[in-house]
């Protein structure tokens, strides 16, 4: 097994604790879950706005999946080139994260929207890693 088939594997364990949390449990403030977010709770008050946050969680839970068993695939079919090239699509991917989701998170952490706070640091700390990790594998495989 490859270092790209490690990481990438290690992200697709990581990855689906996420979307049965979010499908399952997506209050949750674990595994990336959308507790942390006070709106979670005050949207309950509003049935209307609370069904259409529940339907984009399961439309994030069912996009994350679409693209993990999609990373599945890649890791069982594709050679060598085509899964490093799928790693770097994923440092992209990943990346943007940082172009509209953090500064939105910053902001909503900064205004007490988010518990525990500082969350969003937290949460921008880890996904750097992960962006590391796999900016390494792509250079020693």
């Amino acid at each position: 097994m490859t270092l790209i088939e490690i990481v990438v594997l290690g992200f697709i364990v990581l990855e689906t604790l996420n979307v049965v949390t979010l499908y399952f449990f997506p209050g949750s403030r674990y595994a990336n879950a959308i507790g942390v977010f006070t709106a979670w709770e005050k949207s309950k008050e509003h049935p209307e706005i609370h069904a259409f946050v529940k339907y984009l969680v399961y439309w994030v839970a069912g996009t994350k999946l679409i693209f993990l068993l999609l990373l599945v695939m890649i890791i069982l079919y594709a050679d060598n080139t085509t899964q490093r090239m799928s790693v770097v699509a994923l440092i992209i991917a990943t990346v943007t994260f940082y172009w509209r989701l953090f500064p939105l998170m910053r902001t909503m952490d900064k205004n007490g929207q988010i518990t525990p706070q500082n969350y969003s640091l937290t949460l921008g700390v880890m996904i750097f890693v992960f962006i590391s990790v796999f900016t390494i594998a792509v250079f020693i495989s």
